[in-house]
């Protein structure tokens, strides 16, 4: 499995990272076994980055991954989130990032996490994200609760803001670079790369469109977007060709993302995208999905307060 240094930190981490928020349930009810099964897989097969919070599933993700990873913790690099805790349940003060992070570091039975990101920023006010979140990490970080800290979020511009406002070891950013928007390189990529922040990419499925099923009803692209990529499917179905295997390895393939983040639950999942980082799609087929899904490309939502969707 190819690795990747997370900006300047000294974290070595896969390419293929292993995201965890399954086991919350939020995609369907996970089985405990088969989730420790798939945990113990992916360390065999050289994946090494584990990324979970305690708002996936309520706090589930991080006690089931916790479970999974005993007596495993030395072999991986591991990822939390902090200032999120339900659908509306944010809180950004420094007296519960360190409470959330001392609860979650139980739930996943370690002493310390290699990354702690504040969640989901822009439903905080940037302000109190810059003058008290990441102030509060920074001490956690002092007393090697947390070797790095960062942000994780949607609007590439807010993390931008965040980020140039208070230094941060790495920026989180899901839904913004995959076969149906790539908007992240117009201005992240190239920030976090000059100031040597690591670029984590997530939801290279975007947040499950780019599958044959074609994503949860909650999902809040248009139609014209599932539409689209409906006619992708079947074209890759013609052409011998499974979508999600080939909007994977599109994201596998950027070069400067050190990692890109997969929900998993699964030893078949596993198998299945450890499969995906080393089968690239032939040029022609990219050429035929590209035609089809240009005139939905770029096409984004809003998330969290309206200001902070602002462009950095």
């Amino acid at each position: 499995m190819t690795r990747r240094k997370l900006g300047t930190t000294d974290l070595e981490i896969s390419i293929l990272g292993f995201g965890a928020s399954p086991f919350g349930n939020v995609f369907g009810d996970a089985d405990p076994a088969e989730a420790i099964r798939a945990v113990h897989q992916a360390i065999d097969e050289e994946i090494n980055f584990f990324d979970v919070s305690p708002y996936y599933g309520l706090t589930l993700a991080e006690t089931r991954l916790g479970e999974a990873l005993e007596g495993r913790r030395h072999n991986i690099c591991l990822s939390t989130k902090c200032g999120r805790y339900g659908d509306r349940d944010f809180d950004f003060s420094a007296h519960r990032i360190r409470q959330g992070l001392e609860e979650s570091l139980t739930r996943l039975r370690t002493d310390y996490v290699d990354l702690l990101f504040a969640h989901d920023v822009e439903f905080g006010s940037p302000e109190q994200i810059v003058e008290e979140t990441l102030p509060a990490m920074r001490k956690l970080q002092e007393e090697g609760k947390v070797r790095y800290v960062g942000i994780s979020g949607y609007p590439p511009g807010f993390l931008i803001r965040i980020a140039q406002a208070i230094p941060v070891d790495a920026i989180l950013n899901y839904c913004h670079y995959n076969l149906l928007v790539n908007d992240m390189d117009h201005q992240l990529t190239p920030f976090a790369k000059e100031r040597g922040i690591g670029l984590i990419n997530a939801s290279p499925l975007h947040m499950g469109i780019l599958t044959e099923q074609g994503g949860p009803a909650w999902h809040p692209a248009p139609g014209g977007v599932r539409n689209a990529v409906r006619r992708v499917a079947e074209l890759c179905r013609a052409r011998g060709a499974n979508l999600s295997d080939i909007a994977l390895r599109f994201c596998f393939d950027h070069p400067d993302a050190a990692t890109t983040l997969v929900g998993m639950s699964a030893t078949q999942e596993v198998s299945r995208n450890v499969t995906a980082v080393d089968g690239g799609p032939p040029p022609e087929i990219l050429k035929e999905i590209d035609a089809i899904l240009s005139p939905v490309h770029n096409i984004i939502w809003i998330s969290g307060r309206p200001e902070n969707n602002l462009p950095a």
